[in-house]
């Protein structure tokens, strides 16, 4: 019990007033309270206040004073860093008990766990990871080896997801998960995370196993200090801490073995991604421990809560970052709860796990398939910025086949053309770096791709048309003549059967986009299915063509799948026409 009202009396502490904000030398503060009463008993609703030169986007970006959805500071605490940590809101060491200290910092590694997925799913850092006081002041837990490299660490961590999505560019429309308003994402000594981490790693390591020790419980250890002062709690907090540690080395290693190029780390981040999942389970598995270890009642469901114990954190303070979004106005960010992180961590750690899994075929219709395939999971912003920095490296598919190679072999053309000097002509430039864009397109979230594709689509157009212009201007009237020794005419012919292929699958893939993201009433089902039916009997003439002229069993094989595709779609085309036609009738 003294344990517990020690802690209390830490967490719960009465802040001091607030001091109101210095004049400067050339600025006084005044106080504009009566001014504002006097305007307001004027005012009528709709009615505001401006001068002369105020116009429509001054409107737009005005501030309502004293409105917290408006006013940034408003639902600030503290005017600065320096002010919260002298009021105490960021102690360290975080208590002089031992038991407290080590509760408390493993309450921080959860909610900083639970910033992180809030981050991901689309916050802005500062008010997420960086509402943490100790990482905005780095130098301050180096006396705190436990802290110290857990923080180290989620900078780190940062700092290389955010270079990965910046790279990738499937960041949403808004960008506020690249932005980091000047925060200190790159610390001294950050680059030496994980050595300083394994050193602490393994002193607890050492400590597990003297408590597992038989005579560990009824004597002091000599040659180790204990975490903390109660000897029955010892094993279970040192595996609490263990498995967050561990994790963290894992994830940060799983990052970096998928940043390797071309694909050349791949196997290794597997095996890291094993390991997350392990101690994702293990960190499951510590919670029932942490409430039991502690007699504060919780109040509200254990679910809501951010950290394993179901204590409020101490050292988060989201409203000091809220200047730093200006000139937006502040966010109300309700982080995700620690159970609803884990899970997304486990999701995205099955994601990437997929990804990881992939053979790297060379061949374009395998790559849309698994991409198509693959968001049908609804992967996160984070797995999907590393898909498409696999699939697109320095303008190759996994940074090694070129384009033209990859076009030449999707277009069924021989390996002995992928030299050919057809290559630097514009239009063939310009066909690549649509399959590149095309690439990069499938991997962003189904509105954004579904957009995009609308747009690409008339692109796709305009390129076949130059390739059949330059066509008929490099061969004049041999375009109609079947000259199987004219290599140039045959990787022509063979290019625009694969371009109108492709534009066809384009159009099936945006039709179909729209049935995921339920875009179509009931009453637009039969026009849609007619759509896909007519894209499809397109598609199928011209994978036909490519399958006459070179007998392959494995396009034949595609090409009666998609007839299966064709009358799927024609008959349930016949079901929504019967049905519309039926309840017109009945109306």
């Amino acid at each position: 019990m003294a344990g517990t009202s020690a802690q209390e009396a830490t967490v719960d502490l009465p802040l001091p007033e607030r001091t109101p904000i210095p004049s400067g030398d050339h600025t006084v503060w005044a106080d504009v309270s009566p001014l504002l009463d006097a305007a307001c008993k004027d005012l009528q609703d709709g009615m505001l206040i401006h001068g002369d030169n105020f116009n429509l986007f001054a409107a737009m970006s005005a501030l309502e004073i004293m409105d917290p959805k408006m006013d940034s500071g408003m639902i600030c605490k503290y005017y600065s860093v320096d002010e919260a940590i002298e009021n105490g809101a960021a102690p360290v060491p975080i208590s002089f008990d031992k038991t407290i200290d080590v509760q408390c910092t493993i309450d921080i590694m959860d909610h900083l766990l639970a910033c992180e997925a809030t981050w991901h799913k689309g916050h802005s850092l500062a008010q997420t990871v960086f509402s943490c006081i100790y990482l905005l002041r780095p130098d301050r837990t180096s006396s705190h080896p436990l802290l110290h490299s857990y923080c180290r660490v989620i900078r780190a961590t940062c700092k290389t997801v955010i270079s990965v999505v910046s790279d990738a560019r499937t960041h949403e429309e808004e960008d506020l998960f690249i932005m980091t308003y000047g925060l200190p994402l790159n610390g001294d000594g950050d680059e030496k995370c994980l050595s300083m981490l394994k050193a602490v790693e393994e002193t607890i390591s050492r400590q597990l196993r003297a408590c597992k020790a038989p005579s560990s419980k009824t004597r002091v250890l000599e040659d180790l200090m204990p975490l903390q002062n109660n000897v029955e709690f010892e094993e279970g907090y040192c595996k609490a801490l263990l498995c967050r540690l561990r994790f963290r080395k894992h994830f940060y290693h799983v990052l970096t073995s998928m940043r390797r190029p071309q694909g050349r780390g791949l196997e290794l981040a597997r095996k890291h991604i094993a390991s997350c999942i392990s101690e994702l389970k293990c960190i499951l598995n510590s919670s029932e421990f942490l409430r039991s270890s502690t007699l504060v009642t919780h109040e509200g469901s254990i679910e809501d809560k951010t950290t394993a114990s179901g204590r409020q954190p101490i050292g988060f303070d989201a409203s000091l970052n809220c200047r730093l979004s200006a000139p937006t106005p502040p966010r109300a960010i309700k982080i995700l709860s620690w159970k609803k992180a884990v899970e997304y961590f486990m999701k995205l750690l099955q994601d990437l796990d997929v990804i990881c899994s992939y053979p790297l075929d060379p061949s374009l219709e395998s790559v849309l398939h698994f991409v198509v395939e693959f968001q049908k999971s609804q992967p996160d912003l984070v797995a999907r910025a590393h898909l498409q920095r696999l699939l697109v490296q320095d303008g190759k598919l996994y940074g090694r086949d070129p384009v033209f190679a990859v076009i030449t072999r999707a277009a069924a053309l021989r390996d002995n053309t992928r030299n050919h000097d057809i290559q630097k002509k514009e239009s063939i430039v310009q066909l690549g770096q649509l399959v590149i864009n095309l690439l990069k397109i499938l991997c962003t979230n189904g509105a954004w791709q579904r957009r995009k594709l609308g747009k690409i689509l008339q692109d796709w157009r305009v390129v076949y048309v130059q390739l059949e212009m330059a066509f008929r201007k490099e061969f004049g009237e041999k375009a109609n003549i079947s000259n199987d020794e004219n290599v140039g005419m045959k990787l022509f012919q063979h290019i625009l059967v694969w371009v109108e292929e492709q534009t066809y699958w384009i159009a099936f893939r945006f039709l179909i986009l729209g049935f995921e993201l339920e875009l179509y009433s009931e009453s637009e089902y039969c026009m849609v299915y007619w759509y896909i039916y007519v894209v499809l009997i397109k598609l199928a003439e011209k994978t036909n063509l490519k399958t006459v002229v070179n007998g392959g069993e494995r396009r034949k094989g595609i090409l009666l799948k998609m007839w299966h595709e064709i009358t799927r779609f024609r008959l349930q085309s016949c079901f929504f026409s019967a049905k519309y036609a039926l309840l017109k009738g009945l109306q």
